[in-house]
């Protein structure tokens, strides 16, 4: 069975968001992964709480793991309270993980979280996805054709 593409997987609840990754990134194909989390890191991300702007994933040893997502401490939490920063190993099946590794190596591609949510299990995800990073004349093209677009869009209001 095909894996869903970018923008059908199940999103109730968006708790981080790296908008900055479309920008900086060619997205060529999405993945939804699970994340191992303790128990003060769902209720802290339940909160709402968590980024993953300056993070990113790596396969080490057949395993995926998001490094430098920051989920910070739970408020109410003891001393078994967890540390904000630590790799977290992300859920994927193995053929992905494969498919993942040899674009990273072959490919030069980057792994990068597009989002961390809730699904309607109320089970956390990772929304990954492969990329190549943007040059300068990229991104500046990218910025024009956002424009133009909005500008068409005012012209359309205005005369319609």
């Amino acid at each position: 069975m095909a894996r869903p593409q970018h923008g059908t997987f199940d999103k109730v609840k968006t708790v981080a968001e790296n908008r900055r990754a479309r920008y900086d990134f060619f997205i060529d194909e999405t993945f939804e992964a699970g994340i191992a989390l303790t128990g003060t890191e769902v209720k802290s991300l339940r909160f709402g709480e968590g980024t993953i702007a300056e993070s990113y994933a790596e396969v080490k040893n057949g395993e995926v793991f998001l490094i430098n997502a920051n989920v910070p401490e739970f408020s109410h939490g003891n001393r078994f309270n967890h540390e904000p920063k630590r790799p977290r190993k992300l859920l994927l099946n193995g053929r992905e993980i494969n498919r993942i590794y040899a674009a990273v190596m072959r490919k030069g591609m980057t792994l990068v979280p597009l989002s961390i949510y809730f699904n309607g299990r109320g089970r956390a995800k990772v929304e990954l996805a492969l990329a190549k990073g943007k040059k300068a004349p990229d991104k500046r093209a990218t910025e024009k054709a956002r424009d133009w677009k909005r500008e068409q869009g005012r012209l359309l209001r205005e005369k319609g």
